[in-house]
């Protein structure tokens, strides 16, 4: 038998509660009843008694590793001082001439169809001669994808060709003046051509074949010549 720790009576095995005081005959319920809070110490020890994991040392977080020296990392442009080369524009001819193309071809496609019909020629046939129009700006359409006109703040890149590849480089310090030419259809339509001077071992003049809105591009290409002079 145990006794009540309020008044010190005798308690049965299975008392809950004092028979003379009405306490609670659980020591931790009467102290709780009393408003008495656990101490910290006390309420360390239960948690960790209920969660022996916790008290387990943290892992040690492992350092981020830097690259190995011999990665390899992709690699972009430079230029003769070694900065990285920031490209300003990239044009290609202008398109105004393979969509006009492209309409007189469908113009006289149509007409040959019509014309093959009327002398009764075989529907297949007549398809087939009716399209071979269209070959002529679709082969100029695809003439006109393999050129591009690059400028970066160090060079101006042409690149011309589909099977054979040719690039060639203009350094900005080599070149000596930029020229616009335009005819008046051209200005009406906003295309003309940029001839770049150059000043190189080889020398000569490099043209940027119908462009669209030459006057921005050789402003572009004259801003990036005066921070080089």
């Amino acid at each position: 038998m145990n006794n009540c720790t309020n008044c010190g009576e005798r308690l049965t095995p299975s008392a809950r509660f004092c028979p003379g005081c009405g306490a609670p005959a659980d020591p931790e319920l009467t102290r709780l009843s009393r408003g008495q809070a656990r101490t910290a110490p006390e309420e360390e020890t239960r948690v960790a008694q209920s969660r022996p994991w916790a008290a387990e040392a943290p892992r040690p977080v492992r350092p981020l590793q830097p690259p190995p020296q011999n990665a390899v990392r992709p690699q972009r442009p430079r230029d003769d001082k070694g900065d990285v080369e920031q490209v300003v524009f990239k044009v290609r001819p202008t398109l105004l001439f393979i969509k006009v193309g492209y309409a007189l071809a469908a113009l006289v496609s149509v007409l040959i169809f019509g014309l093959l019909a009327w002398f009764q020629v075989p529907a297949l046939l007549a398809v087939l001669l009716a399209l071979l129009p269209l070959l002529v700006p679709a082969y100029k359409h695809v003439r006109r994808n393999t050129v591009t006109y690059t400028l970066t703040d160090a060079k101006i890149e042409i690149e011309q060709g589909f099977f054979s590849r040719t690039t060639r480089h203009i350094p900005l310090r080599n070149i000596q003046d930029v020229t616009i030419t335009a005819t008046l259809p051209q200005r009406v339509l906003r295309f003309g051509d940029v001839v770049v001077d150059n000043a190189g071992a080889a020398g000569g003049t490099t043209v940027l074949d119908n462009i669209p809105d030459p006057r921005r591009h050789a402003d572009l290409i004259l801003r990036e010549l005066r921070r080089w002079r």
